[in-house]
């Protein structure tokens, strides 16, 4: 009797699909505390990631293995062969391995590594220690094996570093050096709001009567706008404008956009009304401003653009264009754990006329992510019908995680594989 007059249960309400990246944080950032801070600002580190990644080399494949073991998630190994698709006596197909041990599995920032290879360095020993209460960190990088040790740099490198969120400076040293190389390089980065201006200074020219320091050649320069904060969920903007040895200018700018889509997938539940999708896009032009003569007027000024459009958590397409060649890439992963993802490119050689593939195969347990779901008001950009739906939170286990969190920077309820990499500079 009862049933009748229960009132009708509400629908569910309407949600849009939040697919992790494809590859976020990117393996370069794990690594980050052994290289300057100088050459990974200034959006080189996203532009390296947009320039390179799943555009395999002309006849050549690749096949990565990055593995965690579930118990114990401190370490991890990543292993790689590599090589031409048409055997030629002058290549030979490159294998190495890296066994990492992390000291906190949320902080990359104090580890140790163990490189091995069938090529220079055949052993190779890295480590760094970070202390976050501080700002302090030291790091070195020694070549254990090595069929022959020709420079300073092949005994070993050591260095020091300081960070903050809004300073970062370090310096390296090759401390079984001969000579008076010493450092083997500093820089010094600074951020004001929005801006962010850095000098690096890399003693590689100079003689006996000029110190090297004063050899302008041995420094470079660079200033960078930035907006955003870093995370894939928001957007972001970054330009900047380097002087690099005093001998070329580099401009460069690149763009992370989050977009939103209708979905009209049959697969997806009814209150599936949209999916996120994420569009890279990258633009560096560099220009020689010595007297050197070059054979090549293109050697002189060089441009590269990039773009890329992640459409869902499977598919991603990448294309580039420079001005001796133009590549495009098309990248499918498998969410399983470990994750597949099987990538294609295409180049095509504007001076030999030539078009090639070549292939690629990772296989990935190290970044875990799974699809997330939102209420349309979590990013929706566009205002729309879908706007008004009831709710304005996207629970994250047990606890509600508002939009106006995101916006204020506060991630701590996001996953952590969707966080900014950090609040260091």
């Amino acid at each position: 009797m009862g049933s009748w007059l229960s009132t009708p249960e509400e629908p569910p309400p309407q949600m849009v699909l939040v697919p992790p990246l494809f590859d976020f944080p990117p393996l370069a950032a794990r690594t980050r505390m052994l290289e300057s801070s100088y050459n990974l600002l200034f959006g080189k580190l996203p532009l390296r990631c947009l320039f390179e990644d799943y555009f395999e080399e002309a006849r050549h494949f690749s096949n990565t293995i990055m593995l965690k073991p579930i118990d114990d998630p401190h370490v991890d190994l990543i292993a790689t062969v590599a090589g031409p698709l048409d055997h030629k006596p002058e290549e030979k197909i490159v294998g190495n391995a890296q066994f990492r041990w992390q000291s906190d599995v949320d902080d990359p920032h104090t580890f140790m590594d163990l490189f091995v290879s069938n090529s220079e360095p055949i052993l190779l020993v890295r480590s760094c220690a970070y202390y976050p209460k501080f700002g302090f960190g030291a790091f070195g990088i020694f070549p254990v094996l090595l069929k022959k040790r020709v420079s300073s740099e092949d005994y070993g490198i050591m260095g020091l570093r300081y960070g903050s969120s809004n300073l970062s400076l370090g310096a390296t040293l090759m401390p079984f050096s001969m000579g008076d190389e010493l450092p083997r390089s500093a820089w010094l980065v600074s951020k004001m709001g929005r801006l962010t201006a850095g000098v690096q200074y890399e003693p590689q020219f100079g003689s006996k009567e000029v110190p090297k320091y004063k050899n302008l050649k041995n420094w470079s320069c660079a200033i960078g706008y930035g907006l955003g904060s870093g995370s894939p969920l928001s957007p972001s903007f970054n330009f900047g404008l380097e002087l690099a040895k005093s001998s070329q200018f580099i401009a460069s700018f690149y763009q992370h956009v989050v977009v939103q889509r209708r979905v009209k997938n049959p697969l997806e539940e009814n209150e599936v009304v949209g999916i996120t999708n994420y569009i890279d896009f990258g633009f560096e032009l560099q220009t020689r401003l010595d007297d050197e003569k070059t054979s090549n007027n293109i050697q002189e000024s060089s441009f590269q653009v990039a773009a890329s459009w992640q459409a869902n958590k499977n598919l991603l397409l990448k294309g580039k264009v420079g001005p001796l060649s133009s590549s495009l890439a098309l990248a499918f992963k498998s969410w399983w754990k470990p994750s597949f993802t099987f990538s294609i490119s295409a180049t095509r050689d504007r001076i030999k006329g030539e078009t090639s593939l070549g292939f690629g195969i990772r296989v990935d347990n190290l970044r875990e992510a799974s699809y997330q779901r939102a209420d349309p008001n979590f990013v929706m950009l566009t205002p729309n019908k879908e706007h008004l739906a009831e709710g304005i939170h996207w629970k994250v286990g047990k606890r509600p995680m508002l939009q106006s969190e995101v916006n204020s920077g506060n991630f701590d309820g996001v996953p952590r594989e969707l966080r900014p990499l950090d609040k260091l500079l």
